[in-house]
């Protein structure tokens, strides 16, 4: 069972949720040399979902405001003064 598939899976909250818990266990010395580097595999599989969908959402925000700027182009055309 991969943790690099399931992050994926993964809200873009509850990964940086995830991420917190990670980062707060490393921080706070209470994780051994043996769990570290799976920590930090599945931290940077994390990230990379969550860079995803921040990706994901500028893009959409960005077609989004393009077209409501067309739109109201559009609508100024056609306006009587």
């Amino acid at each position: 069972m991969g943790k690099a598939k399931k992050a994926v899976e993964l809200s873009y909250g509850k990964a940086a949720e995830r991420l917190d818990e990670i980062l707060s266990k490393i921080e706070e010395g209470e994780v051994d040399i043996d769990e570290l580097s799976g920590l930090v595999e599945e931290a940077a599989g994390l990230v990379k979902t969550c860079r995803g969908k921040i990706q994901d959402a500028e893009m959409k925000v960005k077609t989004i405001t393009e077209q409501l700027e067309r739109e109201s182009d559009d609508d100024d055309d056609g306006a009587v003064s």
